[in-house]
């Protein structure tokens, strides 16, 4: 006699019934569909939504939710206000199609979870972003890239559950056919599904390949492989994760949910959680949402954190409204805790800064955490690696911002090639820059929708592990691991530094750069922003200072209608900018100093827009709409952000960087 199963799969074939939503580029369409009840045919002449970001689908505010209730804000960050609250849950809809890149931008992991709550069983898209599509399989949320299921839908076909499996690694087959991962999981546990063995032969390997191959999850007690290739399926085993406030309470629910009230967290002490996204939200939130005690919800995921870390022994960087956050997740994982050749998740997308340090690390979403709270492994796919060698010298005026603003406005980038890539970056342009600006290339690899950035670990990052941690020279290195020089790549591109001039990204997408003697036209500014895990580090406090310095000796301030905001990401990074003298310079400038934490980032902090007409210049990584407020925003490296704040406009910083810039031709 057989064993019962624990678990059943999904139905082999699935009919949809209900309408379907197409997002489109004219919204005035959407609400067709939405408002009068208007079902629209298939046109593919009918351009559709683009970059549809996870701010979109459930904006901020939403996530202080993490239940069903998701359903009925669903879409409601959606540009030109073209959904509100309800409209698709009452709509019965039960696919939703889309263009480019949905699912782009923070990895958030309720933005999938909303769609599903509302009813929609099912995502189009022309492609899809990497985080969003696997968390959309984690929670068992369909995904296709293939328009012709559109028709089959609307003739009432059952739909073979292999359409959606078909191109899928072994892993996330299954995944999908038990319609989520924690039913997967358990079936893993129970023996009734296991992963395929890695039979990869020796070959060469870049750095990415290596570290997998390292952390490859065998069977109890083993780990580690020969070699790996991309296509690879496979659970790896992570030496670093951590959450935050906004996150933790669902991974939390999930967790318990799937193991019981008493479950334990595996090897606690190499767990971390963060109260840095929402320490300051209680500043700026509009009266209309705290009534709708908005407030108390999003405090209350802060203390329920709090408990959880209690409970389980976890390490919580924490943090009040008065004197902000211990530090931003990102820094301080690059600050305290990675090393290279580890494996290092998070709950956010910019997790991939910490690949300065030479280690794999990526973004995943509650599902992914609360399964690795348990089995400290995570699956991965083996990604394709993009290199980008940096040649030359930059100029003076330009940083890394303006680096990685020029990559990510490439035809390659902005086609969605890098979609689930690695970015690797090499060349001689990176041993001038000091570890602080090189972690601004690996935090907006994931900009392009990439998997992560990385970059090799040299004298550069010894230096700064040794000074800043006090850590042993020689057990830093064993951590050191290069690309094999006959290692595969999808693309390689050379970037000559000379060449790159500085750059703005334009409102709506950090894929918009241009550079600023491009603009058509002046552009104006209300507000600059100096902060963020991208931008509020030691080097990004150098550069503010350089220029501020600079307009304080000149007898100038801040522009008249302008407004300046600089915040540190971490503790740390405060007392440097005290001890150097910063502080004054900034204050001097007529900068409002703010303390650590995510902030107006993710317009949960000063900084934020509350108008569209608000026009505002930031430091941050991204600026899809409604990210940081309702105003636009256009992306810009840490001189550029003080040099406008000074002259009232976008402005490219060399007046104020001439000297700086006699100054290192002499030396």
């Amino acid at each position: 006699m057989t064993a019962e199963k624990t678990t059943t799969k999904r139905p082999d074939r699935i009919r949809f019934d209900g309408r379907i939503l197409f997002l489109t580029e004219d919204t005035s369409l959407i609400r067709c569909q939405l408002e009068a009840g208007e079902d629209l045919s298939f046109d593919p002449a009918r351009p559709l939504m683009n970059n549809i970001s996870t701010d979109e689908i459930t904006p901020g505010w939403v996530c202080f939710y993490y239940d069903e209730t998701l359903g009925d804000y669903v879409y409601v960050g959606m540009r030109e206000g073209a959904v509100k609250k309800d409209e698709v849950k009452r709509g019965r809809f039960r696919a939703v199609v889309s263009g480019l890149s949905k699912g782009c931008g923070s990895s958030r992991e309720t933005a999938p979870f909303a769609e599903k709550a509302a009813g929609v069983e099912l995502v189009i898209a022309q492609t899809i972003e990497k985080i969003y599509g696997q968390n959309a399989q984690n929670i068992g949320l369909l995904t296709s890239t293939d328009f012709g299921l559109v028709e089959r839908i609307r003739r009432g076909e059952e739909i073979p559950l292999a359409e959606f499996t078909r191109g899928l690694d072994a892993i996330s087959r299954s995944i999908v056919e038990y319609g989520g991962l924690f039913n997967y999981n358990k079936a893993r546990l129970a023996g009734e599904v296991m992963p395929p063995p890695v039979e990869t032969e020796k070959r060469p390997m870049n750095i990415v390949e290596k570290i997998i191959a390292r952390h490859a999850f065998v069977s109890a007690g083993r780990v580690g492989v020969e070699a790996v290739r991309p296509g690879d399926a496979l659970f790896a085993v992570a030496d670093v994760r951590f959450s935050h406030e906004y996150v933790t309470p669902m991974a939390e629910s999930l967790f318990k949910h799937a193991l019981g009230r008493d479950a334990r967290v595996t090897e606690p002490a190499s767990v971390f959680a963060f109260r840095d996204h929402l320490t300051f939200l209680g500043r700026v939130m509009p009266e209309e949402k705290r009534r709708m005690g908005l407030l108390d919800r999003a405090n209350g995921l802060a203390v329920t954190q709090e408990n959880f870390t209690d409970e389980q022994g976890i390490k919580l960087y924490g943090g009040t409204e008065e004197h902000g956050s211990e530090a931003i997740c990102h820094n301080a994982v690059v600050e305290d805790l990675a090393l290279p050749g580890q494996l290092v998740i998070g709950t956010d997308s910019h997790t991939c800064m910490a690949g300065v340090l030479g280690c794999f690390a990526f973004g995943v979403g509650s599902t992914d955490m609360a399964n690795a709270w348990y089995t400290k492994d995570i699956r991965v796919k083996v990604p394709e690696v993009v290199r980008f060698r940096l040649n030359g010298e930059k100029r003076a005026d330009v940083s890394a911002k303006d680096v990685m603003l020029k990559i990510l406005s490439t035809d390659y980038m902005k086609q969605g090639k890098g979609i689930g890539q690695v970015l690797e970056f090499a060349g001689e342009g990176l041993r001038e820059m000091p570890v602080d600006e090189r972690a601004t290339l690996t935090n907006m690899a994931v900009e392009a929708g990439g998997f992560t950035g990385i970059i090799e670990p040299d004298e550069v990052t010894l230096e700064y592990l040794t000074r800043t941690r006090g850590l042993d020279a020689g057990e830093i290195r064993k951590g050191f691991l290069r690309s094999d020089p006959d290692a595969e790549y999808a693309a390689r591109f050379e970037i000559d530094l000379a060449e790159i001039r500085p750059m703005v990204a334009t409102p709506g997408d950090p894929r918009n750069g241009v550079n600023i003697s491009d603009l058509n036209a002046e552009v104006k500014i209300n507000a600059a922003y100096g902060g963020s895990c991208t931008g509020g580090k030691m080097a990004d406090m150098d550069m503010y200072a350089a220029v501020l310095k600079r307009a304080v000796e000149q007898g100038r301030r801040v522009a008249p209608g302008v407004h300046l905001y600089l915040q540190f990401g971490s503790q740390k990074i405060k007392q440097y900018a005290r001890e150097r003298g910063y502080i004054e310079i900034f204050e001097r400038a007529g900068a409002e100093l703010i303390d650590p934490s995510c902030g107006a980032c993710i317009n949960a902090g000063p900084g934020a827009s509350t108008s569209p007409d608000t026009v505002t210049v930031s430091a941050q990584n991204r600026n899809f709409p409604g990210r940081s407020g309702p105003g636009q925003v256009y992306l810009a490296s840490p001189f550029v952000v003080a040099a406008s704040a000074i002259a009232g406009r976008i402005v490219e910083p060399e007046e104020f960087l001439k000297e700086r810039e006699e100054e290192l031709v002499g030396a």
